[in-house]
């Protein structure tokens, strides 16, 4: 049988990975990105099971289906609930909500073995998710040898730091991120996140004061983090008391 995964965190690719090849299963190839898997699927044959992430760094996954004529079947892999049920009800193969559990895997895998011919409407599914936009709701991050997965809800400042970019939440601890910060302002909700210079993203709801800094800029205080000074550009000041009175 011939596995691809199509996944934008890589850590929960690679356990996926790994859980589906201890199942006895050999994956051919891990995907990351709307455009990386159009590019691949146009040019190879077929897979028989797709493992797919509903929401990619770039965009959501329906997206592929635009351009490429899909004929495998589907296992839909997702950190959403919203979107899992709906999708259920469509009658897709199976989905499994992340982090992924090894007997729910073993069970969807046989569900396809039985059912091979069963078809799905992915037009109907794509539908659900597109009349409005979606923003990333959670991260997997890799902690020693676990995954970790935490809410985007409870982060309060991403930044970047040393050529990595971190994930900082309201508990005081920081998580290194497969994202840059360019990527991670793309895929967060514009109206809680406001990114105050090139390195930071801070959450409004973790302000918790804000002072007037030299050279007419503002210095904004957080509840937990103190790693680095959260400096507002003096072109940016107008922009973020707008995005304050807004949001």
């Amino acid at each position: 049988m011939n596995i691809i995964i199509i996944e934008d965190e890589k850590p929960a690719a690679r356990l996926l990975r790994r859980r589906i090849e201890k199942l006895g299963y050999e994956v051919d190839k891990m995907l990351h990105s709307v455009e990386e898997s159009v590019l691949w699927l146009s040019s190879h044959p077929q897979p028989d099971l797709i493992f797919l992430d509903i929401q990619l760094s770039d965009g959501l996954s329906f997206q592929i289906f635009d351009e490429v004529e899909i004929t495998s079947s589907i296992i839909f892999t997702t950190a959403y609930d919203d979107y899992v049920l709906k999708a259920f009800k469509l009658n897709s193969i199976d989905y499994l909500l992340k982090p992924i559990d090894e007997d729910e895997l073993s069970f969807a895998i046989d569900k396809f073995e039985k059912h091979k011919n069963l078809t799905v409407n992915l037009g109907e599914i794509k539908s659900l998710f597109e009349h409005e936009k979606s923003y990333k709701e959670r991260f997997t991050t890799k902690v020693g040898t676990s995954l970790k997965m935490f809410l985007t809800d409870d982060v309060e400042i991403f930044y970047s730091e040393n050529k990595g970019t971190y994930a900082y939440t309201k508990e005081g601890k920081k998580y290194l991120l497969d994202y840059t910060i360019d990527k991670i302002e793309e895929l967060i909700n514009p109206k809680l996140f406001y990114r105050i210079n090139r390195g930071q993203l801070v959450k409004i709801s973790a302000i918790t004061d804000i002072y007037v800094y030299s050279n007419s800029r503002l210095k904004v205080i957080l509840n937990k983090y103190a790693e680095q000074e959260c400096i507002i550009s003096r072109e940016k000041v107008k922009d973020f008391r707008d995005w304050l009175e807004d949001s």
